[in-house]
């Protein structure tokens, strides 16, 4: 199945297995011309209509029992603007292709998420993001947006034109219309120093302020049942070049990250009592690393073993205090999690309904092996994320809806007031949509 979703016997899975549905009718536009048509051609005949990226949103947020628009042939590089530092790319396109277009034109992007598998439009249209002290999310770093909305029409916005649907659609849930460009700003490409290393988990609460205001990108992951962390500091660099040699990263990223934590996760799944013995020693397999490389090769790695995830952003002197819950929680209880909790953090942004959005966030991440069951461990995460006015990642799993995310976001009106106007006929409407945005 490789790494994207996939279509049997007329049947969409998304990539974590978790959501399927059958479509009435597909389309793959090769122009934005032909999705206009197909987009009124379901209109013609009352159908509705969404769009799908790779399947990596855990929600179903892009399911339609209607007119399922895949987008593998809206794909490439439009337009490189190097005077204005911009590119516009066709909504299919995957990260992968742009990442490795744009470093083959010298450029790259300033931030970006650990993956590299999503189609631009639907990483940015959920709010995708890595993680940040001064950058923000793949959506943060967009500077124009063409998208067919729902009578048809091609509507083109940036801070200048349209700026009202701007601030919305840069992450529009596919609830404003079909995404079908986006120019993104860039910079010329430039090397980034990573460290990763082993730090306990009572010094990473300890000094998070000060890691988080010292590194230009900070993360960690805590390995539940141990006191252990993993961090990793991302930190502009003069160079010169230093990769991680071919081998030790096959070691680490393939057979270490991939293949030992596949067979790590089936034991766990088939004997749940063995969880912590084995967290306890993959906790510790990863020894410090530092190197120096392109962007795209420190911020992102390959994720082969097969998860459910859920994802809160809390305001971020919240993260310490809302971690220290979690592990507590997790300490007292009888769950076995086999999957690291991973924290990562952003400034504010200016985005309608960005997790960031007019605050600066952390976020915490919760992942179940495929075929574990996720339910309780999910359902105690969420009661201590939403007490800490936590907002979920819109394609990550949550129970939240319309009411709860009104509270959460105060420009939540603005977004569907927005909705109102550009799909008065709820073209673009599916379950998802309705739960968390209301009808």
């Amino acid at each position: 199945m490789g790494s994207t979703a996939s279509t049997r016997n007329g049947t969409w899975r998304n990539w974590g297995g978790n959501v399927s549905v059958r479509p009435a009718r597909e389309a793959a536009p090769a122009s934005v011309d032909e999705l206009a048509a197909a987009v009124r051609r379901a209109a013609e005949d009352g159908m509705p209509v969404k769009a799908v990226g790779t399947g990596h949103s855990f929600t179903s947020i892009a399911a339609t029992d209607g007119l399922l628009v895949r987008p593998h042939l809206l794909t490439g590089i439009r337009h490189v603007d190097r005077a204005a530092g911009t590119v516009t790319v066709e909504a299919g396109t995957p990260l992968r292709r742009l990442n490795v277009a744009l470093a083959r034109e010298g450029l790259s992007l300033a931030n970006m998420g650990d993956i590299m598998e999503q189609t631009a439009a639907g990483a940015t249209s959920t709010g995708t993001h890595g993680t940040g002290r001064d950058s923000a999310s793949l959506a943060a770093q967009i500077r124009g947006l063409e998208l067919v909305t729902a009578d048809g029409s091609v509507l083109t916005c940036s801070e200048e034109e349209n700026p009202d649907v701007f601030t919305a659609a840069r992450i529009g849930l596919g609830a404003l219309g079909v995404v079908t460009a986006i120019t993104f700003a860039v910079e010329p490409v430039f090397l980034l120093t990573a460290r990763e290393e082993p730090m306990p988990f009572d010094q990473v609460c300890a000094e998070f302020d000060q890691l988080h205001a010292e590194n230009e990108h900070f993360e960690f992951y805590w390995f539940p049942h141990t006191g252990n962390t993993n961090i990793k500091r991302n930190n502009r660099s003069a160079g010169p070049e230093r990769p991680v040699p071919r081998l030790r990263g096959w070691f680490e990223d393939e057979f270490l990250s991939n293949g030992v934590f596949q067979a790590a996760n089936w034991v766990g799944r088939a004997v749940p009592a063995t969880v912590p013995a084995i967290a306890r020693i993959s906790s510790r397999a990863l020894s410090a690393r530092t190197y120096t490389d392109i962007p795209y090769k420190v911020f992102t790695s390959p994720r082969r073993v097969r998860f459910v995830e859920m994802e809160y952003a809390v305001p971020r002197e919240a993260l310490v205090e809302t971690l220290r819950e979690l592990k507590a929680m997790v300490d007292r209880s009888p769950l076995r999690v086999s999957f690291p909790v991973e924290v990562r953090t952003a400034p504010a942004d200016d985005i309608t309904l960005s997790t960031a959005s007019g605050r600066d966030s952390a976020y915490i991440a919760v992942h179940m092996f495929k075929g574990t069951p996720h339910q309780g461990y999910f359902t105690a995460a969420e009661r201590i994320f939403t007490a800490h006015e936590g907002r979920p990642h819109w394609g990550k799993i949550h129970t939240r809806d319309a009411e709860h995310l009104s509270r959460v976001y105060p420009r939540f009106g603005e977004f569907t007031a927005l909705r109102d106007r550009l799909d008065p006929e709820r073209r673009f409407r599916n379950d998802y949509l309705r739960r968390v945005l209301g009808s």
